[in-house]
């Protein structure tokens, strides 16, 4: 795999990481509405839920014990990283209304799972069997799942 893309996909990832720290602080200190609804078992409450076992699955995948190995170390956090985003959005899909958001929850289960399967495969993982994608009908891949990679090696970075 090219330096350049390894150096691009390091980039993105640490400004994502770097942005979603104010993300998953404001999260996990939790809003007044958010715990009321979430309370009340209101209609928002299975959303709520889901995204809060992600976010607990994230916070739990991204404390690992130091290898020695920067990149692998790099992976080893950024994966539940971006598998969080690929279940929030999912959440997303399967509860909300917005169809300028649903198509953004599909960008983001596509493109997350991709970017996955690029860090994965930059230190060597074997990468888990593809899943149909979330664009094709009916098509909702496990959140253990990664899409199908045979498309990653045109990927760029912006």
């Amino acid at each position: 795999m090219s330096s350049n893309l390894i150096t691009a996909l390091r980039a993105r990832c640490m400004a994502a990481a770097a942005t979603s720290v104010v993300a998953i602080a404001f999260v996990y200190a939790g809003s007044p509405a958010r715990a009321a609804g979430a309370a009340s078992g209101g209609p928002e409450a299975p959303f709520l839920s889901e995204n809060d076992q992600a976010m607990t699955r994230m916070m739990d995948g991204m404390s690992i014990k130091p290898s020695g190995d920067v990149d692998r170390d790099f992976v080893a956090m950024m994966v539940p990283h971006h598998q969080a985003a690929v279940d929030m959005a999912k959440a997303e899909l399967k509860y909300g209304h917005n169809e300028q958001l649903r198509r953004l929850a599909q960008e983001i289960v596509v493109t997350q799972q991709q970017e996955i399967t690029v860090m994965r495969r930059a230190v060597g993982d074997e990468l888990p069997r593809a899943a149909a994608s979330p664009m094709q009908p009916g098509a909702m891949p496990s959140s253990t799942s990664s899409h199908d990679a045979r498309s990653h090696d045109s990927m760029t970075m912006k």
